[in-house]
Parts: structure tokens; sequence; C-alpha cells
């Protein structure tokens, strides 16, 4: 308390006692005991008042000693029970976690991690992924601004993640605690198998392996690639000391429509530890026929390749470039994009009048939008020379199909001329126009549906800075190709509506997020908020069944079917409801990753400690670790100063003891006749 506070208060004492001995003794003669009661309870009562004036504030101080955190992350993933370290990672997580002597020093936390970071979660080795990358990202929010030692108890084998290497801050030193047998064994392994996920009826598809080879005499070793119990493919592969990869290219025939599944074997004649990495499983879609877009401008423009690539990033899509006055047949596509169309699209558009494809049409500053009005009756155009900036707004009521948010609201304006749209037919908008930020109740983006006619317009050009911002936010132009996808897909599908939508993969591999997602419909074809889905997942070969109920999402349900083996599963989706369902089956294909190693990857958690000027330390070095952590200096513990400020005495009980002395005092006056 500061000393104008205290004189103050004194100086309250005294006006108090002033006022009080003022109003009942001053030219008063007698003292009689009802007088002095009356004046000790004015004397409160004014003291209080002036009390609540001052509000005495008192400042209290405390210290507190804070410990530098030391994070002991420890790997939890299937991987470290492989390789026979599952107990002894629990020993030394424990070791480290209860010495006390580290406990004096730091802020001792424990950690775990699979494909996620986990705090308070037991050991049971059961992850099926490994992501180190993440425990990095999870620390820098956990400790922010902190510098801060961290034990990693780990066998260095990420599966998942960017490369953890470089993931951590240079002034978190990372010890990594290395769990496995760094002793070399003779190994063979399928490290790499790229395919795509479709290929097409009668045509070859490329498999691409990569083999890698652990060991120092030189061997011979048979590939072969197998479907069912028949062998498609066979060749021999040399390997040595020097030559320790090998690249292999194979063709295969796309003879079946449907999944086709395969099997990769790498053998030979020598003894192996670990066997399950010689073999890696994959399927492949084969199907019949891939939609053929036709993109017709008379003008070239940047949009026209970002569309062209977004669209053939889905290996079902074929789209071919044209001038309106060079395409001689419309009858070969499945869905037309006219860009821009003025009057050399004349001749296309009367075609197309009696063809009737769907047509996806997107306008800008060279737009004949007279031309336009003459030859669909869906949207009118009052346009006017005016150009302006329009950006997006998301309209999450949109339910022809299914379709997240990108980010659309972030995106570059698209440039468009200026003018009102008078909507005429059955259109549902995705997009919705705004000029800075005020809605102009235009659509940007639209979809327009007549029987089995399907439209869709987009009112403005450069979106290709929207598949770059896009890019540049997500280091990847997947978001935007899939939304340009299933813009095509809507398209390219005449099917009447369905009141229960269900979308999958053909196949999963196991190990890996099996998520299934479904939509369902009312009869005016609205999104229903309270539908009521399950599935009933059944086992082929076991014919098990189990029933799960989906979860409501943004703008669709969905399941996530985590767990399951290896093998064949059909699926019926129901709608409790309506009765309304849908089955389809997949399959989930062997495959564990966390499997695949025979050895803890000591180079690149050497690399990580070196980044982090740390050291790697083995399970047998776990006292040097704890030593090398107890003679740390630059990581003392920070003693802080905390100061609280109170009130001298709580306003509430001021106010109390202000009420019963006034009230008391009038009480007593009132009795003795006094007022």
């Amino acid at each position: 308390m500061t000393t104008d506070t205290i004189l103050l208060i004194l100086l309250s004492l005294v006006i108090a006692i002033g006022l009080s001995f003022y109003q009942y003794f001053y030219k008063n003669r007698g003292y009689i005991k009802i007088t002095i009661f009356l004046s000790i309870l004015r004397f409160i009562s004014i003291f209080c008042i002036i009390l609540l004036l001052i509000n005495p504030i008192i400042a209290r101080k405390t210290y507190e000693t804070s410990k530098t955190p030391l994070p002991i992350v420890v790997d939890n993933s299937q991987s470290i029970a492989e390789l026979k370290q599952d107990n002894l990672a629990k020993e030394l997580s424990k070791k480290l976690s209860e010495n006390t002597k580290l406990k004096d020093k730091y802020d001792v936390k424990l950690y775990t991690f699979d494909d996620d970071f986990y705090s308070g979660n037991p050991l049971n080795f059961k992850g099926k992924q490994s992501n180190i990358h993440k425990v990095a990202q999870n620390l820098k929010q956990l400790y922010r601004n902190q510098n801060f030692p961290i034990v990693l108890l780990s066998d260095g084998n990420q599966t998942i993640g960017n490369d953890y290497v470089y993931s951590f801050p240079q002034n978190n030193q990372v010890y990594p605690l290395v769990l496995g047998d760094t002793t070399s064994f003779l190994d063979l392994k399928i490290n790499q198998l790229n395919v795509n996920k479709y290929a097409f009826l009668k045509n070859k598809f490329p498999v691409e392996v990569f083999l890698q080879y652990n060991g120092s005499k030189a061997i011979n070793a048979n590939f072969s690639i197998l479907q069912g119990n028949s062998t498609i493919h066979k060749q021999t592969v040399s390997f040595s000391a020097n030559k320790k990869t090998q690249q292999l290219s194979v063709l295969l025939n796309a003879n079946r429509v449907g999944v086709q599944t395969f099997k990769a074997i790498v053998s030979s004649s020598e003894n192996e530890k670990n066997k399950y990495n010689n073999t890696k499983n994959f399927a492949v879609e084969i199907i019949d026929e891939r939609s053929e877009i036709a993109i017709i401008s008379a003008i070239n423009h940047p949009d026209l390749g970002a569309i062209k690539r977004a669209i053939e990033s889905n290996v079902q899509r074929k789209v071919s470039l044209f001038n309106p006055k060079q395409i001689k047949s419309l009858q070969d596509y499945n869905v037309l994009i006219l860009y821009q169309p003025n009057a050399e699209f004349k001749s296309i558009l009367e075609q197309n009048k009696k063809l009737q494809i769907n047509t996806f049409t997107i306008t800008g500053l060279n737009t004949d939008y007279e031309l336009l009005n003459e030859m669909q009756d869906q949207i009118q155009f009052e346009m006017s020379g005016q150009s302006e900036d329009f950006t997006a707004k998301f309209n999450t009521q949109f339910n022809s199909f299914s379709l997240d948010n990108i980010g659309f609201d972030q995106f570059p304006p698209l440039e468009n001329p200026f003018g009102r749209f008078l909507i005429k037919g059955n259109v549902t908008t995705l997009l919705e126009s705004q000029i800075r930020n005020i809605d102009t109740e235009n659509p940007l983006l639209a979809f327009a549906e007549n029987g089995m006619k399907r439209n869709a317009y987009l009112f403005g050009e450069n979106i290709w800075k929207w598949r770059v911002e896009s890019h540049v936010k997500t280091k990847s132009f997947e978001e935007f190709d899939i939304f340009m996808d299933k813009t095509i897909q809507f398209l390219a599908s005449n099917a009447a509506k369905k009141s229960l939508i269900v979308t999958n993969e053909s196949f999963y591999n196991s190990g890996e997020n099996i998520e299934i997602s479904a939509q369902y419909f009312n009869k005016n074809y609205e999104f229903e908020e309270n539908a009521r889905l399950t599935i009933q997942l059944k086992n082929k070969k076991t014919n098990i069944s189990k029933i799960y109920d989906f979860l409501k999402g943004n703008g669709e349900y969905k399941v996530n079917l985590e767990g399951l083996d290896a093998g064949n599963y059909s699926f019926t989706v129901k709608e409790n409801n309506s009765k309304a369902s849908y089955s389809s089956n997949f399959e989930v294909l062997d495959f564990e990753i966390e499997k695949q190693a025979i050895n803890p990857d000591v180079a690149r958690l050497n690399q990580l400690a070196v980044n982090t000027n740390a050291k790697v330390f083995y399970p047998k070095q776990v006292d040097q670790l704890i030593d090398e952590l107890l003679k740390k200096e630059s990581f003392p513990a920070i003693q802080k100063e905390i100061i609280k400020k109170s009130p001298l005495i709580d306003s509430i009980w001021l106010l109390i003891i202000l009420a019963i002395s006034l009230s008391t005092e009038w009480f007593t006056r009132k009795y003795n006749g006094m007022l």
C-alpha cells in the first residue's frame, strides 16, 4: 500500500470522527448512551462511504520458479513392436520420466505419438502410422517461444508427414534415443510401387517398382507380379554391394472391367529376417470408357490451360482444345466448355440445341451476351459496358452435389461486365457474387437442370488465379482440381436425381483412413438435416456383419471404418426413416507399412540431432543421456516475481456494513423519537 493511500485512510478516520462528533455532541450538553451509540453508527457509515471512494489497493509480491520443459516423446507405432523394442521403450520412458534429478531441474512431461500426438495415452504400440513431423508441430504450439530439450524415443522410420529432420527449430535440442537393432541384416524389399488408380479397358497400364537390397554379397533375385494364382510378369534382378537399388517399369494389360488386384513379389534363395516387405499388394480399377471434354474458345487466355490441367488431373477425363471454326463433330464429346462465347459460336450453339450436350459456359469481357440471350432461356443477361471485379461467397445450402468450401472467399476476384441477371430456369447457386463484400444478388457460379439436361455457368474470367492461389495456400493443386472435377462429373452424368448418394473408393490399403460419405435429399431434393443413416458392413470371407451410424458433417454424412482387416467387404447404406438404400463393395488390401523396416533409421536421427546441436544416444547410454541433460546450463530455471493487487476490504462487505449501520441508526432514531 502506498504512502498516499495510508494518509487518505487516516484522513478519512479524522473526517468520520469529526462529522459524527459534530452531529451528535457539538452543542449537546448531555452524553447519554443512545447518543454515543448513534455517533458510533454514524462514524461507521461515513468511514465506509469514504473508503469506497478511496478504494485502497494492497499489492502482494510472490515468487514462482518456472522450470524448463523437458518433453519425453515415445514412438507408439507398430514398428516398435515389430523390432521387439516395446518393453524396452516402456522401461526407458519410465526411467526418464520418473528420474528425480531430472524432475528437480526440468518440467518433465511424457508424450506418445503414432499418426497423431498424444498426452497421457498409455503405450500399446498399435499405431498404424508414424508421424514425427507432427511431434515438432505440437511441441511448438505447447511451448511457444521457449528453448528446451526434447528426448525422442523412436526408430526414426517415419511413414507419413513432412521430413522431420528439418521440422524442429534449432533452439530445441532433440536427443534421439534409438530403438531397434542397428545390426545390418540381408534384406530385400519393395521400397515403393507406383500405379494409377484407374486404367482403361483394352489398354496397357504402367507399374513402376523400386526394389532395395541391404547386403554385401552379390545375389540374383526374382521379381514377379501375380493376379490371383496366375503369374502375369516375371524377371530376374541382380544386386551387389555397389548396386543396392533397382527401378523396374512393367506394362500390364487391362483385360477386365472392375477392380483388379495384383501382388508384387521379390524373392531370392537367401535367408531374410523380414520377408513381409518382400510383398506388396496393389489394385487398379479398369473402366471401359472415359469422359471426352471439348474446350471451345475463340481467344487465347491463361484460363484455358488451367482448366485443362485441372480436369485432366483425373485420368478418366480427356480434354481437347478447339477454335469454334475448327471443331467438326460435337457428338464425340460428353461435355462442352464454352469459353467466352461470341459471334463465332453461333453455329456451335445451334448444333447443340439439337444434340443437347451438357455445357459449361464461362463468360468474361469478350462474351457476346446478346447471343447467349438468344440461344438459351435459363438466364437472361442485362449487361453494361463497364467491367467489374467480382469475389465469391460460398453458398452452404448448395445441394446439387457434395463440395467443400476450399477458401473461395479468399480467392482473387474474377473480371466480368457489370450487369443484372434474370434467372428463369431451375438454377442453383454454388458461389454468390460480391463487389467489395457487398452482395450483388447475382450468382458467380451456378448450375441449371432441365430434365436430363445439365448446364453450368461461371460469370468471370481469370479462374487461373484461383488455381494458383489454392496452390499457394495448400502447396498443392489438389483442392482446386477436385472442385473442377466434381463440376465436370456433375455435367458428365445425365442420371436422374437420387435421394441417397454414397461416395466411396473401390479399394483401400489396410491402415489407411477408410471413410465413406453420403448425402440424403428429401422429396424437394433439399439436403435432409435430420436423416438417420446407417451402414451395414459385411466381410465376404467371414460373413461377419457390423452396423455403424453416420455422423452429420457440413452438407454430408460421414462414417469412419477404422481398423478393418484386409479382405473384401460389401456394404449397404440405409436411411432408416424412408428406407432408401444403396449397396456396393470395396476391398482392403494387405499392406502394413509399419512392418516394412528391419532396422532403425539411424542416419536420419543422427542428422536431426546434428541440426539441433544435440547428440544421438542408444538404450545402453540412457544414464549418459540423463547426465547430459543435468549438466546443461543453457536451460536454467527462471524465477518470476508475481505482484497481485487486491482491495484492502472487499467492496461488497463495505456495502453490507454501510447498509447495516445506516438502517440501525434510522430505526434507533425512529424508536427514540429523534427523527
